[in-house]
């Protein structure tokens, strides 16, 4: 699961496309077959099942017991930990890369630091980390940086970057869910002006939503399908997320 409470062909689009940039990732990265490999907030395991399929020996890290449980009960074989990301229970320099995927976006900006710095401390030199966060959006629970805070925030705990690029662009879905965000709010202030009752508002919105996420499945196919040409046209900091490699050391 990678979004809670929405339909089953939004969360199959987007590990689609994370599917392929992790792909292109490790393309770049150079890691060679058996590198032990380390997913930092591995949840239900989707990513050690593929590094293990890719031929990686491969160990999952995830604060959240239930996450593991769930990881065993899909077929995860490889190791679990407990643990969280900014206090890695690992030994220094264990493993060959790590992999980071929308999880410190999720800490709080006083901790991100830390995390990074865990995620290397636990790297041989030379080794890889592998980092896909969010550098727009805003939320109760997410922590976006932009590219440049990403990358300095590795930098500075001793990685080089070998290379970066935008994930998910997905310029035409977000131009729709801006506008039906916008049209939303000034219904939901209008009617906090008038006398209409709760019961016949929730079942407005219950219609509303059912609508929303028809149009979306216009939206989200064909920015999915534009975002080949997206990476080639648009700066990568129109993305919502960055992917980004680094190298332990220097090159």
């Amino acid at each position: 699961m990678l979004h809670p409470n929405v339909p089953e062909w939004y969360n199959r689009t987007i590990d689609a496309m994370q599917f392929r940039a992790i792909r292109r990732a490790l393309d770049c990265a150079k890691l060679p077959s058996g590198a032990r490999f380390l997913d930092v907030g591995c949840g239900t395991g989707r990513w050690l099942r593929r590094y293990e399929k890719w031929g990686f020996r491969a160990t999952g890290i995830d604060a959240t017991p239930r996450m593991l449980s769930l990881a065993k009960q899909c077929g995860t074989r490889c190791a679990l930990v407990g643990g969280e990301a900014f206090r890695l229970p690992f030994a220094d320099c264990t493993f060959d890369a790590v992999s980071d995927v929308t999880v410190i976006q999720h800490i709080v900006p006083e901790a991100q630091p830390q995390a990074l710095a865990e995620n290397l401390r636990v790297i041989k030199p030379g080794g890889r980390l592998i980092l896909m966060e969010l550098i727009r959006g805003k939320g109760s629970h997410i922590f976006p940086r932009p590219p440049e805070h990403w990358i300095r925030g590795a930098t500075s705990a001793g990685a080089t970057l070998i290379s970066w690029f935008g994930q998910e662009f997905m310029m035409v879905d977000r131009a729709f869910v801006n506008s039906a965000h916008s049209i939303r709010g000034n219904e939901l202030r209008s009617q906090n002006r008038t006398a209409v009752s709760i019961k016949n508002n929730t079942a407005r919105s219950q219609r509303t939503q059912q609508f929303y996420w028809k149009l979306r499945h216009i939206t989200v196919p064909l920015s999915a399908a534009m975002e080949s040409a997206s990476r080639v046209f648009l700066p990568g900091e129109l993305a919502t997320h960055g992917v980004f490699i680094f190298r332990k050391g220097s090159l």
